[in-house]
């Protein structure tokens, strides 16, 4: 699938060039934090704990250095291109195996492009790491609107659907006729809207989130010692750890003043997502004994990247887009459309929730491939990125030819 020059139309090649003035003015915020005392208790059931936060800080501003990214990015063909009003950047990275698969992956909050980055050279050679040429994936990754160096929505309406029909231009625009999705958290929900528009080109989709659970749980079953345990997860999500999702559903332009006027606020409103995250980031800092890739330097190239482009509001006014639309579509009385692409789902131990296979089938009936893993968490592809890319090969490998 070689791109045209047609489809080039439109493309600008993108770098980076922090300039050293703002890196300097994140260290010295960084030194001039005013911390609170510490919390009352011996877990995170309070927040994100001093102890992880002073060490993240204590690194941030003596030892972590940007430049390693910004040169890593730089060094990957990246672009930027105008759809519908805003400035998409996005990564794309073709295999050395010409009739590779086409795959477009979204990121998440509070991700960006940097999460799948140690993903895109097992899906792109796979062959280096001991795979098949017929396993191989050209590689795109955008960046959501308002999150890493795409542009902030000057409009309101920038939820799933309009998303997901960037995306299907995006890969128009690329030259691609047939190619998958895949994504986790806010990806998730942006590919199964893809999967729901269907575009033409669209073969099929894989999610590592469940991001129906919330809205189907009436509907869930709840008869076997799993499906029990991941009603538990969610109604504890729901209740003890719905804080972020809350705020950023309903105020995200009040917490926004902070995420942009303090690095290290910014840093604890992103740690404190879930537990499993949490307790893994926190071990990185605390401990410096990182749980797969999920280390100190990867976790601050993420943070860091939020603070330098500040996108901490306009990241979060996604949620706030997206509760507005599940209103409006359940005031509607209408049900959604059904995918209409086989869906592929990755279980992974450590997500919020982590969804039994009667789960998806009720969300996705005859889902075409399930597989529940022994490993990673909600950030799958940072955090195993080795093992998210044998799910990804695995269940697209149905679908080529």
């Amino acid at each position: 699938m070689v791109i045209s020059a047609e489809a080039e139309v439109g493309l600008r090649p993108f770098q980076i060039d922090i300039p050293e003035a703002d890196l300097a003015d994140l260290r010295a915020r960084i030194d001039a934090t005013r911390w609170p005392s510490r919390e009352l208790v011996d877990d995170r059931s309070q927040g994100v704990q001093l102890a992880t936060l002073r060490a993240l800080a204590k690194y941030w501003a003596t030892e972590y250095d940007w430049r390693r990214v910004e040169a890593r990015l730089n060094a990957m063909p990246q672009y930027m291109t105008e759809i519908d009003g805003i400035d998409i950047h996005f990564i794309h990275v073709r295999s050395p195996h010409e009739n590779a698969m086409p795959l477009i992956m979204t990121h998440g909050w509070p991700g960006s492009v940097i999460e799948l980055l140690d993903v895109i050279d097992p899906l792109t050679n796979p062959t280096v790491y001991g795979g098949s040429a017929e396993d191989a994936f050209h590689v795109v990754l955008p960046s959501l609107p308002g999150y890493g160096f795409s542009g902030e929505p000057t409009e309101l309406g920038w939820e799933n659907g309009p998303i997901a029909h960037a995306w299907a231009q995006l890969m128009d625009r690329l030259g691609y006729t047939e190619y998958v999705a895949q994504g986790g958290d806010v990806g998730a929900a942006v590919t199964d809207a893809m999967g729901r528009q269907a575009p033409a080109g669209l073969r099929g989709i894989h999610v590592n989130l469940l991001a129906l659970a919330i809205a189907l749980k009436d509907h869930l079953p709840s008869a076997t010692e799993q499906e029990r345990a991941a009603h538990e997860a969610l109604a504890t999500f729901t209740s003890d750890g719905y804080g972020y999702f809350l705020e950023q559903t309903t105020r995200p332009q009040t917490i926004g003043y902070s995420l942009l006027d303090s690095p290290v606020g910014l840093a604890a409103w992103m740690l404190d997502h879930d537990t499993d995250s949490y307790y893994k980031m926190s071990r990185a800092f605390v401990e410096q004994d990182p749980v797969g890739n999920l280390t100190r330097d990867n976790i601050l190239d993420n943070i860091t990247l939020y603070w330098l482009q500040g996108s901490g509001a306009s990241a979060a006014r996604w949620y706030w887009e997206f509760g507005r639309f599940l209103a409006a579509a359940g005031a509607s009385g209408q049900a959604p459309p059904p995918v209409a692409v086989p869906v592929g789902f990755t279980a992974f131990p450590g997500e919020i929730w982590a969804a039994p296979e009667s789960w998806v089938e009720v969300a996705y009936p005859g889902v075409a491939y399930y597989n529940a893993v022994e490993e990673g968490g909600h950030f799958a592809a940072w955090e195993r990125p080795a093992l998210f890319a044998s799910e990804v090969r695995a269940a697209f490998r149905p679908l080529r030819g």
